[in-house]
Parts: structure tokens; sequence; C-alpha cells
């Protein structure tokens, strides 16, 4: 991290910051958090006077949530800093970045919208040392660092973006009263799962809830199981050549790890059979959980799903989660699948690299943390700030994976990640064949190459 030292830089940050420091959402100096991050950085850094502009996804309540983390930079360093969030993102920052006006820095929901900037020059490389922080700093640090890293306009990699606010796809949803009622336990590997899985068939209950109905995006949750099951049939390195294409999508592994998705839909697996599956709105998915009796006891989901549990429900006591567990045979280490930001600087100035130097402190973390919606792989950041034991807990799956991968549909052509692979899955859920279905995708994935 630079660590460009100015004289005298304490007092102006101070003196530049008292104007804000009552909308300071935590007192400096109170609670948990890692205040002595913020006053080295502070110490470090004056940009009295200077402007950042900020655009990004995150409207309403993350809106507010991001400006609360804004504030301590600006307390820190006298900046001024201009954020907008918008619905539309990924059409205006294309626009602004081909207009030649866009701000300085952009927040990414999609790894390869920020890929896709960097091979036209319209992303500014971030410095050596961000990419060895991050290696060293993040949990599966390297998968971070691969996640950020783009081939330039020269054809020449370099680290472009710095990941923050991340989501977890790999987790189980279940209502624990119902676990105990019946004596079942938390299954640690894979291999414990699906004996768990037939253990609940054989007692006469239905392991699993499945609903892959989303409008005109009906099949992306099938396409998470898949996601989450090549990463555990599979090296990390597979992976990523599935989502380049390196390998088709019939390779027999990418096969083998649709077929693994499939085992869960076997018949008296899943909740009303195959072609309900298919059709459930997803929000309607965990529905099942809540009965008595159990119409099913498990319900894959990532961290946004309690939104749509029933009125009251309190997660950790009704409703809690556990890892999805890898194979013990496997050997691949602990991977987790999921989503997130990232954060590049599209129209390069000081201050923006300063702001990228900040989102290595632990404040720039906690200040999140502390309040709802935010993970982070980042080791030094205090889970003690986290406002539930529910939150720490998903932030330690996190924390202790050995490989993180981004959503692999959001990685490919649209064509293919939000087109042909949703559809191919309803298809395979209802029966079709894993083999013709991955076909199927390939060569529509071969018509647009």
């Amino acid at each position: 991290m630079r660590r460009a030292l100015i004289a005298g830089v304490a007092t102006a940050a101070l003196s530049a910051g008292m104007a804000h420091a009552q909308d300071l959402t935590f007192p400096i100096g109170e609670g948990e958090f890692n205040w002595q991050s913020f006053d080295e950085f502070s110490s470090q850094n004056d940009h009295s006077g200077e402007t950042l502009s900020i655009t990004g996804p995150w409207t309403g309540p993350d809106n507010d949530l991001f400006q609360s983390v804004i504030d301590y930079f600006e307390e820190a360093t006298g900046a001024t800093v201009n954020y907008s969030g918008s619905d539309s993102f990924e059409q205006d920052i294309v626009i602004s970045t081909e207009a030649g006006s866009a701000p300085n820095m952009a927040v990414f929901p999609q790894p390869g919208l920020a890929a896709d900037l960097a091979s036209r020059g319209a992303l500014a490389p971030l410095e050596d040392d961000t990419a060895n922080w991050i290696a060293e700093n993040y949990a599966a640090g390297e998968s971070w660092v691969d996640l950020a890293t783009f081939p330039g306009p020269d054809g020449q990699e370099a680290l472009y973006a710095f990941p923050y606010k991340i989501d977890v796809k790999s987790i189980v949803w279940y209502v624990p009263e119902a676990f105990e009622e019946a004596g079942y336990e938390i299954p640690e590997t894979m291999e414990d799962l699906k004996a768990l899985t037939e253990q609940i068939v054989d007692d006469g209950g239905t392991p699993w809830c499945v609903g892959l109905g989303s409008g005109a995006a009906t099949g992306w949750p099938a396409t998470d199981w898949v996601e989450d099951m090549m990463l555990r049939v599979n090296p990390p390195e597979v992976y990523d050549q599935w989502v380049s294409n390196e390998i088709p999508f019939d390779d027999e592994r990418v096969v083998r790890a649709i077929e693994e998705y499939g085992y869960f839909l076997e018949d008296g697996r899943v909740a009303g059979g195959r072609q309900a599956a298919a059709t459930t709105d997803f929000r309607d998915s965990p529905t099942g959980l809540f009965t008595f009796p159990p119409e099913c006891y498990m319900l894959k989901q990532a961290t946004f799903i309690p939104t749509f549990f029933p009125e009251g429900t309190e997660v950790g006591l009704d409703a809690d989660f556990f890892y999805l567990p890898a194979y013990e045979s496997e050997d691949l280490g602990r991977p987790v699948l999921g989503a997130g930001t990232l954060f590049a600087i599209t129209q390069d100035s000081e201050v923006a690299r300063t702001f990228i130097d900040f989102l290595q402190t632990p404040i720039a973390h906690e200040i999140w943390m502390a309040q709802s919606g935010f993970l982070t792989p980042y080791g030094e950041a205090n889970p003690a700030v986290f406002p539930s034991d529910v939150q720490r807990n998903l932030n330690e799956i996190l924390t202790s994976a050995t490989t993180f991968r981004f959503d692999a549909s959001d990685l490919m052509p649209g064509e293919i990640g939000a087109g042909a692979f949703w559809s191919g899955m309803v298809d395979y859920t209802t029966g079709a064949d894993a083999s013709e279905v991955a076909s199927s995708i390939q060569q529509r994935w071969d018509s647009i190459q």
C-alpha cells in the first residue's frame, strides 16, 4: 500500500474533518472498531479541498450504507466524495467512458464488464503492491487477485480492480427445530450431505426445496447449483477453463457437475418433483421449510433469501444455515461460490488511488460490517463488530474459504450465462439428458464466437 507521508497531515486532516464529525455513524474511538487503522490512514493522507467522484450500482439503503463508509474517508482526508448510484449502472458506465466523461471511480457488480472496459483502456491499472496486499490479506487471496486481473489494451495482464463487499452462495438453509425433532445433524462433508438426503427419504420426508422460477430469468438458481458442484468435483482451474470456454460446455467434467446437481432432483428428493422444481418461483421456494410437518428440510440459496422467509422469521433461531460442504474424497479444500463488487479507477487521480488504499484498512470494512448486508474476506476486519451471530457465521464461511470463485453465469457471455445456461438447466431439471443439454449450450456458444 502506498504510504507517502506528508508533513503536518495529521493536523490538517483533523481540522478538515471536523465539519463531518457529527455525521459519522459510529463515534471515533468508541466500540470494537480498529480505530488505529483509521488514525494511521488519516495521518498519512491529506486531500483537503479535493473532490472524488464515484458511481456504482448501490441505491436506496445500500447507497446510505456506502455513504456511511465514505464519511470516514472524508473525515480522514478532508476530501469531498460524490457518490452516484444507478439501477442502470452497467449501461451508464459504458456510455460515460466512451464519451470521456467517466467519474474517477466505478463499482462493478460484474467482473466481465470491468474486464471489457480494461481491454479498451478505460480503466487504470492498480499498483503492484495492491495485488500483493490482496493475496496476503484476503482469505483465498490469489482467487481474488485472479478475479480482478484482466488484459489491458496492449494484451498485458494487470490488476484493475479491488474486490469489496462480497455475497456467498455456497450455503444451505434449514429450520433447526425440524432438524432437532427428526434427529438430523449438520453434515460436514458432501458424503454426509448425500447420506442425510437419503436418510430423510427413508424416514418418509422430502429433503430438498428447489425453485427455479424467476420470470425472464427462470433457471438461474440451477446454474448456482451446477457452479457449486463444479468446484466440488473439479480443481478451480477447470472451473476457470469452463467459464472462458477453454474446455467446452459438454466436457465430461462439466456434465458430471450437472449430474451432481441432478442427484438432488431424483424421485422423492425434491418437493413436488422435478416439474414443480422447475416452475416454483425461487421466492416461494423457502415456504416448505416452515410447514408442519416440513414439506422439505433444506434449501440451497444465497445470503439474500431470508427476505422471502415468512414474516417474523428470526434467522439464527427460526431458520439457520450451514456451508454447502465439499467432498472429503475429492480433497479440493473448502471452495466458496459467490458474487460481489469491484472498485476500479475510471479517471485516474491521486485521491482515487488513496481511496483504494482506504479499502485496505480494517475500518473501511468494519463500518459497513457493523450495520447490515456486508461480508468480507479480509481477516483483519474485526468480526466482533457484526450486529449478529448470523452475519458473523456467514462471514466465517468466506474467511475460511480455500478457494473463491465468482458466479460463472455472470462471467460468461450474456447469451450463455443469462440465456442458454438458464434455459438449459430448466430442461435438465424437467428430465432432459445432461450431455444433450450441455451440447446444446456449447452449440449456442459456438454460434456467437
